[in-house]
């Protein structure tokens, strides 16, 4: 299978060193604005500053989207019309319509679309879905991610935030497993948000939070935030609450709110059922980072090999994105957002 990888920062690399480890893949070329440093296994690949340029000169089977959001669904049906299958960061892309251009073109164009959702690809995270709706609904949410970034991280979320909020960028994975959990369309979300800091644009915010109601009953509550000035207090709160007792990630107990690590890890999950003692489930040896991208990139290399049906992949990606997209609207307008219109 023939790669091009296009978009270099922390998740590219860790995408392409992936392909560059799969017995099943072969890269045919890197696309990154600027001349970057790279690790020594990427070297020797012919590497591209324009990405349309690269898509002709090596034709691949396959590309992958790693780029600032903003260029996600012209970068996706671009290479879709080129006759590639596409991974695509999340999220897919900056406004519902885009998402549905591009999983319309992925339709028509019978090429396999996957979404940077590495949630999916995490044994815990599996697990704890499975608690949850072992329990039953209806749920209460309780999701956050708040990072105190500073340095190069900061400087990285001050130019993701010239297109894509906190709120969007990061809580397109903790909604999709609310969706998961609930299996309930959307319905209504509230959200506020604030712009605390000078070094980004006066119409962005790098603190929001939102609350979705779904038709089930179940609502959510997802807060998010970026900058030097976040607090580690509370950070990482994941708990899932039905009638019937509670599911919640223990790792948050330790701040380490930077750590692309730490987003994902687990440690062990808390089972709460009422009426019964509180049970911990652990998970030592739990994938890292780069295992977890090299799962994503198998994933869609199988569901191509396969012809895997990817169709409920798609419509959950383009869900979660008009959730959290609802949720940017209401804040800067400071009104609720219908979903079933």
């Amino acid at each position: 299978m023939r790669v091009l990888v296009a978009g270099l920062g922390n998740m590219g690399m860790s995408h392409a060193l992936a392909h560059h480890h799969h017995r099943q893949a072969e890269i045919v070329g890197l696309v990154n604005r600027s001349t970057i440093p790279l690790p020594d296994e990427l070297k020797s690949y012919p590497f591209y500053n324009d990405f349309r340029e690269a898509l002709r000169a090596t034709k691949p089977d396959l590309v992958v989207v790693a780029t600032y959001s903003d260029s996600h669904a012209d970068f996706a049906v671009a290479a879709m019309e080129a006759g590639a299958h596409v991974f695509v960061e999340k999220p897919l892309a900056t406004t519902v319509a885009d998402a549905r251009r591009v999983v319309e073109a992925a339709k028509r164009l019978k090429k396999k679309l996957v979404v940077g959702y590495i949630l999916r690809h995490h044994p815990s995270w599996q697990r704890l879905i499975a608690e949850a709706r072992g329990l039953g609904g209806p749920y209460v949410f309780r999701l956050n991610l708040n990072q105190q970034s500073t340095g190069e991280t900061w400087e990285t979320h001050k130019a993701l935030m010239r297109t894509t909020p906190p709120i969007v960028d990061c809580g397109v994975h903790y909604v999709d497993v609310m969706c998961q959990i609930t299996d309930a369309k959307p319905v209504r979300v509230n959200g506020m948000g604030l712009r605390l800091s000078d070094e980004i644009a006066e119409d962005m915010y790098n603190y929001g939070q939102f609350q979705v109601v779904f038709e089930d009953g179940s609502v959510g509550w997802y807060e998010a935030g970026w900058g030097p000035m976040m607090s580690e207090v509370a950070y990482f709160v994941k708990d899932v609450i039905s009638p019937k007792g509670a599911v919640s990630i223990m790792s948050g107990m330790h701040p380490v709110s930077d750590s692309v690590e730490g987003h994902t890890k687990v440690g062990a999950l808390r089972i709460h059922r009422t009426g019964e003692a509180d049970r911990d489930i652990d998970f030592p040896g739990e994938p890292g980072h780069q295992e977890l991208c090299d799962a994503e990139q198998d994933f869609l290399l199988r569901a191509i090999a396969n012809d895997t049906d990817l169709s409920r992949h798609m419509e959950d990606a383009v869900t979660s994105l008009a959730i959290c997209l609802a949720a940017d609207e209401s804040i800067r307008s400071r009104q609720p957002i219908d979903l079933r219109t």
